[in-house]
């Protein structure tokens, strides 16, 4: 029996996964699917497990870097709607791991539910960003999660509590798999009001960051008390280009990747910059980019 044997209907071979991440780049999957439903996905996922198969979970791919020669086992994308649905209960909104955080943002903002305004503007989806604990200066998904459903490796659905999260800067527990659902407690507050915080959030994120239309990522976590940002600036790399692949002119911690690029101009670009940060800034920049 073959690995995809039973699964024909939703997992194809070879499947470039440029056209899946912000980046634009990057070789193909040795296999991709796209379950319709968590009995899909375990089965899934136990195949691979028992076939020794490496698996990797592929949110809305703002955050990740593919590499040219592409990516060996499986990579899952829970694009279906049984993996995206939001719904709120009271105080409570729950997302399903394949929503896009911005669509819970505004859902719990046009609800009254204050907590979440801050991440407007924040690409991904809700798993990607509790994996990442996704945030902004001060305040971060995290903080407001009570719960998560996660699939381990195993192909095991499981329920994670407050307790066993622990979040931290753009990290947190969550090692598993997959993140299912995450419910998160909020606040709250005016709509009108809570409209108004979200709409300026989101017009000074969108200001200093590339444009819309260019293929780009965002490279390094901030360290403590300081902007990866503004140290790539003051150590003067802003436009400093390897091939197809610059420092933003916007913003300094994102690179972007021009038509002609590859991912190796990205990796070149990355190294660079963190020894020149390293040698004139005295500053050890770690990557939030995740490479595959």
């Amino acid at each position: 029996m073959s690995l995809i044997s039973g699964f024909e209907q939703i997992v194809r071979t070879g499947e470039p996964l440029a056209m899946h991440t912000w980046f634009q780049l990057g070789g193909p999957a040795e296999y991709y699917a796209e379950p319709e439903s968590l009995d899909e996905l375990t089965a899934l996922v136990r195949r691979c497990h028992e076939e020794s198969v490496p698996v990797r979970l592929l949110g809305q791919g703002s955050n990740i870097l593919v590499r040219d020669e592409g990516v060996p086992g499986m990579v899952i994308h829970l694009s279906s709607p049984a993996f995206c649905g939001i719904r709120i209960d009271g105080r409570t909104i729950t997302a399903g791991g394949g929503a896009l955080l911005g669509r819970a943002v505004t859902t719990a903002v046009h609800r009254g539910l204050a907590g979440l305004e801050t991440l407007v503007g924040i690409p991904g989806t809700v798993g990607g960003a509790l994996h990442g604990n996704a945030g902004t200066h001060g305040a971060n998904i995290g903080q407001w999660t009570i719960q998560a459903t996660v699939l381990t490796a195993s192909g095991e659905v499981c329920q994670r509590s407050n307790d066993e999260l622990a979040f931290g800067y753009r990290q947190s527990r969550l090692d598993d798999l997959a993140i299912l659902d995450a419910r998160c407690e909020l606040e709250e507050d005016d709509p009108r009001q809570l409209s108004q915080r979200m709409q300026k959030q989101w017009i000074v994120r969108k200001a200093s960051q590339p444009m819309g239309h260019q293929a780009a990522g965002c490279v390094f976590k901030n360290p403590r008390g300081q902007s990866a940002g503004e140290l790539i600036d003051k150590a003067g790399l802003k436009g400093t280009r390897i091939g197809g692949a610059a420092v933003s002119d916007r913003h300094a911690n994102f690179i972007v990747a021009e038509p002609e690029c590859t991912s190796q101009d990205v990796l070149r670009l990355i190294e660079l910059v963190r020894g020149q940060v390293r040698d004139r800034m005295g500053v050890e920049l770690e990557l939030e980019l995740e490479i595959w």
